[in-house]
């Protein structure tokens, strides 16, 4: 088995040549039928990778075939209006990330006349546009032999080398995308680099790897060692806040339905959700804090739905009430009174969809 020195991927040429072959071997017969494996166009790639970051496969395929039906071209996503833009995401979280696919979109269109660059050095200034996107699209649209690092492809690359390198570090990526380099198939990158991902994806999961199955198991040190469980190393020091939050779904005597936007920045930017406290330590009344904060007397009615919905960084505690309206000052201008019909058009947050969800349960 080759030695590896951590920081000289210099790996013996017949070695590499085994797993190169092996990989895209297998990678080719046994590869997931998914959409956006039967294109090459960049457009479409960088849609299925951006969709790809931190969202599990099967469920990015919908909105993925969604999406692409809605906007086909780069064009019709450059020039899509911000809010129908959102509600084609809603659901997939992380919203920023179609904000910034749209202004990468806007660049490649108004800078490149609308063809994605076929560089790193190009593609890189695009908004949105990482070391792992940059070289997914290269690799798999164009064929450019360039590293696209992500979990997966760290996780296989830690035991297949016995990397030991903390991969919660920003800098140990740079490790692996040196191994990639050194690795890559020059001839077929795309399958390349789509097998790594794919051996993670399905093989060499993060518990109880597949090892009897994996294509390039006799080329793995960790296997060999033993030592395939406890690799990758990954430090966790996050620790996760925990928001209590009651929101509210208040109800005029006309049917409207009240609905807050909010901030552009931040958590959420722009979607639209049923007015939301945050609850002080102390004693409090929540008809008081929407009155304060909204404008408006309420009469709360029954629980309609209590949850929990966790994001990446902090868990909001969510329960959620009726309300009918009393009395309207003057609104807050982020606030509006929307129709049932008109709500199901606006873009929300999963846990304010699952609010709205029962409270049409009960209500329609």
């Amino acid at each position: 088995m080759t030695i590896i020195a951590r920081k000289d991927f210099t790996l013996d040429n017949l070695y590499k040549q085994q797993i190169r072959t092996a990989l895209v071997s297998w990678f080719e017969e046994e590869k997931r039928d998914l959409p956006w494996r039967k294109t090459t166009d960049p457009y479409k790639i960088w849609v299925s990778e951006v969709m790809l970051q931190q969202t599990k496969v099967d469920t990015v395929i919908p909105y993925y075939e969604r999406f692409i039906m809605k906007y086909p071209s780069l064009a019709s996503l450059a020039n899509a209006p911000e809010e129908e833009l959102l509600k084609q995401w809603e659901g997939l979280g992380y919203y920023s990330r179609a904000r910034n696919l749209q202004a990468g979109v806007k660049e490649v269109v108004e800078t490149y006349e609308s063809v994605v660059p076929s560089t790193r050095k190009e593609i890189s200034k695009l908004k949105g546009v990482g070391p792992y996107t940059a070289g997914a699209v290269l690799s798999i649209a164009y064929g450019v032999p360039e590293h696209a690092v992500d979990g997966n492809v760290m996780r296989v690359l830690s035991r297949l080398l016995l990397i030991h390198e903390d991969i919660a570090k920003p800098k140990t990526k740079k490790i692996f995308e040196e191994a990639v380099m050194e690795l890559i198939d020059e001839e077929n990158p795309s399958a390349f680099n789509q097998g790594l991902m794919e051996l993670g994806a399905v093989i060499c999961t993060p518990t109880k790897p597949k090892c009897l199955l994996c294509p390039v198991r006799e080329y793995c040190t960790a296997f060999f060692e033993g030592k395939q469980e406890e690799l990758p190393v990954k430090t966790i020091i996050k620790k996760t806040k925990i928001h209590k939050v009651k929101s509210v779904v208040i109800q005029s005597a006309d049917g409207k339905v009240l609905l807050e936007k909010r901030s552009s920045k931040g958590l959420l930017a722009s979607l639209w959700q049923f007015p939301m406290v945050e609850l002080p330590t102390k004693n409090y009344s929540i008809e008081k804090i929407i009155a304060n904060d909204y404008k408006v007397n309420v009469k709360i009615g029954e629980e309609l739905a209590a949850f929990k919905h966790i994001f990446s960084h902090l868990v909001w505690e969510m329960e959620s009430f009726e309300a009918q309206l009393e009395t309207e000052m003057e609104l807050p201008s982020t606030c509006k009174w929307f129709t049932i019909e008109e709500i199901n058009n606006q873009p929300m947050p999963v846990p304010v969809l699952k609010i709205w969800s029962a409270w049409k349960e009960r209500n329609l």
